[in-house]
């Protein structure tokens, strides 16, 4: 059932209240992983098999490329590439630049960046092989000047990957590739295993196991952020056809897990039940209309009527989506409220997923509420931030006084006669 509240209904805060790590998740993540971390390559093969149906050991996948390029259609070698080169020149147009200033006293101060040595990502492929999340992921940690980038992706019983999604992962960069997924293969990254060594960072997106295990393997690598099951919020105030709202809703409800959340805040009752028509009966002619059952059952669609876009806007960052598309006249002026959402689609024609495939940003974004904590995944994700201070005898004289003071306070004298040494 698709529902109709308004905002204050107690309904919308039960909506947005989702886990984002569900108990059962975070249970299995935990036995997995502890299994990896003490028998490694063995355990790794185990799960392969138990939850993948992959009985080969060889984990390891190596495909020329261009051997892919001539068994893949032309026009979806064209829409690859494509993607590539504008995420490509969108990543590399936002990473930050070093910045220094001048201290007091002649010296300087200032952040420059330097590559992760190695970095892991996560790319779907169960119940879709997302080879865009190859583009979204691989060219931000290429970008990045990141030497050596491992993907893992799930490749069923056969054990062969899906060829565009291959072909993707090569084309933005990667240098390793396996046939493991799940929290199997955060396992084998974060803790390494005889096929492959260790990472320093574990990216992209999963279902709510290959979440839970991100987060329980934060400390031996860094992750990105919390990205689960797919959300969207849209907001409109009833001038774009009701038809597009709900093939945006249903954009995201498509993707297989079933605990997906779409959520549509509008400005009156007929608006919503316009939308909530068109949303069922679009849904009927999609080919994965079983999945998006499954996540209308579970009232993971939900169409909220609020009394202006202002309160709209509240509801919205009170959720804080995945994505968040406003379906409004003035909507670049409506974005100045946003608080809360991993990224912003502005107007009707920017449907979310010109963001998931081509539009530039990536579309790896914080799930489950996380978008008030976490920003989406960019190319200084793959980078380490370094400070530097290079203080003349001057400024350290000028400073002097205020460091032998707190490290009075503090009771640490080696750090006071650190500075008062060098003037003795």
């Amino acid at each position: 059932m698709i529902r109709i509240v308004k905002a204050s209904d107690s309904r919308v805060k039960k909506f947005n209240a989702r886990p984002a790590f569900p108990e059962e998740a975070e249970k299995a993540a935990a036995e997995v992983l502890a299994d990896i971390k003490a028998h490694g390559e063995k355990a790794v093969l185990k799960y392969v098999r138990k939850f993948e149906g992959y009985k080969g050991t060889d984990l390891k996948v190596t495909a020329p490329l261009t051997e892919l390029e001539a068994s893949i259609d032309p026009r979806i070698l064209k829409a690859v590439k494509d993607a590539h080169k504008r995420v490509m020149k969108f990543s590399k147009a936002s990473l930050r630049e070093p910045w220094t200033m001048a201290t007091p006293r002649g010296g300087s101060a200032g952040e420059f960046y330097s590559p992760m040595d190695r970095v892991g990502v996560y790319v779907p492929g169960g119940t879709a092989p997302l080879a865009s999340t190859s583009i979204m992921t691989v060219t931000l940690a290429k970008a990045a000047g990141v030497k050596e980038i491992v993907a893992c992706t799930p490749a069923g019983k056969t054990g062969d990957v899906n060829p565009v999604l291959l072909y993707a992962l090569l084309l933005a960069g990667a240098t390793e590739v396996y046939r493991v997924g799940g929290i199997q293969a955060v396992g084998m990254m974060a803790f390494g295993s005889a096929s492959c060594r260790k990472v320093q960072k574990i990216a992209g997106p999963g279902n709510a196991f290959v979440t839970a295990a991100k987060r329980q393997v934060y400390g031996y690598v860094a992750i990105d952020q919390v990205a689960g099951p797919s959300e969207i919020a849209v907001l409109t105030d009833g001038s774009v056809d009701p038809k597009w709202i709900a093939a945006d809703l249903l954009s995201q409800a498509e993707h297989g897990s079933g605990w997906e959340k779409s959520l549509c805040v509008c400005t009156s009752e007929a608006q919503a039940e316009a939308i909530r028509r068109e949303t069922l009966a679009q849904a009927k002619t999609l080919s994965r209309y079983e999945l998006i059952e499954r996540v209308i059952d579970r009232d993971g669609i939900l169409i909220v009527v609020a009394p202006s876009i202002k309160a709209g806007l509240e509801v919205v960052n009170e959720f804080a989506p995945e994505h968040f598309e406003i379906m409004t006249k003035d909507a670049l002026k409506v974005m100045k409220g946003v608080r809360s959402a991993g990224a912003v689609f502005a107007g009707p024609w920017t449907p979310e997923s010109a963001g998931d495939f081509v539009a530039g940003p990536s579309h790896v974004l914080p799930t489950g509420g996380a978008a008030n904590m976490f920003n989406g995944l960019t190319p200084d994700d793959f980078r380490r931030r370094h400070s530097f201070v290079a203080f003349t005898r001057e400024d350290l004289a000028e400073t002097k006084s205020t460091i032998e003071a707190f490290a009075n306070v503090e009771g640490l004298d080696a750090h006071g006669r650190a500075a008062t040494i060098r003037f003795e």
